[in-house]
């Protein structure tokens, strides 16, 4: 890039920098809050006044993100399988090389980790990452919903919810326990409630980390006006940062502890002492 380019392009980006800030001071006075910035963000953690009729049952919106999600991942699964799958060719083409690649991966991850018992974890590690990956960048689509109220909203991340946060370190706790019981029987079992504190720690890790971003978010969007680029960029950056960072973090720590409670135990080498008899040494 010559001098002029360089010039011209920083020129631009401070002309598009000044264009916004003029933007959001002119136009923030336009928009009315009714709510506190605390109110706000205290009904996106707690979902008091949004709640959703699920068949006449009240629920929070992230029930309903879940159920979208977790159709949408396995009508495209079933896709893949019947139409896809059966089409690879030995060269492959760009879909199927993103594929086997995604496949790949999660799998090296399980053997890696887990060298002595990997068949299943392979395909649950897979299943996870893609769920939370997917499921957190569904917030960036703005679904909107009706609640029981009448007000509408945008269905949140699943996990963004505590109770869709707690069900995926529960089960993932509990598929660990299983696993453990199945290779090493009761010492599996010692080994995996040893990790008592796992389902917790998985749990709000999963809550903490997307619920921050949320909450940056609300925080951009309260204080600027929403038309312009500043609340948009800060969005997407944290759902995709949050979606990849959520997505590696609980496949690589399912992986390990898995590892951990599969492990055979080591067998003790017995040693034969061999004792002579009768044989005295005099000096």
């Amino acid at each position: 890039m010559t001098k002029r380019q360089k010039i011209v392009f920083f020129s631009v980006v401070a002309a598009v920098v000044a264009l916004l800030v003029v933007g959001i001071v002119l136009t923030n006075g336009l928009y009315e809050r009714d709510a506190t910035i605390q109110e706000t963000m205290k009904d996106a953690i707690l979902h008091g006044n949004d709640k959703i009729s699920l068949f006449g049952l009240p629920v929070n919106p992230g029930l309903i993100s879940a159920y979208i999600v977790t159709g949408l991942l396995l009508l495209f699964a079933a896709i893949v399988r019947i139409f896809v799958i059966p089409k690879f060719r030995y060269v492959p083409g760009k879909f199927q090389t993103m594929l086997e690649q995604a496949v790949g991966m999660f799998d090296g991850l399980a053997r890696g980790n887990s060298p002595h018992k990997n068949g299943v974890l392979g395909a649950y590690i897979f299943a996870a990452g893609a769920y939370i990956f997917f499921g957190t960048l569904f917030e960036l689509f703005g679904i909107p919903w009706i609640t029981i109220n009448g007000e509408s909203v945008t269905l949140p991340a699943p996990l963004s919810d505590i109770n869709g946060a707690i069900a995926m370190g529960g089960f993932t706790y509990l598929f660990i326990l299983i696993g453990g019981i199945a290779a090493n029987r009761g010492r599996g079992l010692l080994r995996g409630l040893k990790e008592f504190s796992l389902p917790i720690s998985m749990s709000f890790r999963l809550f903490g980390a997307l619920l921050s971003g949320m909450l940056v978010t609300e925080l951009v969007y309260y204080y600027f006006a929403l038309s312009f680029v500043v609340p948009v960029i800060v969005g997407i950056l944290f759902t995709v940062l949050h979606a990849v960072i959520q997505a590696y973090v609980l496949s690589m720590l399912t992986s390990m502890y898995y590892g951990e409670v599969t492990e055979p135990p080591v067998k003790k080498t017995k040693r034969s002492k061999k004792i002579k008899r009768g044989s005295e040494v005099t000096v």
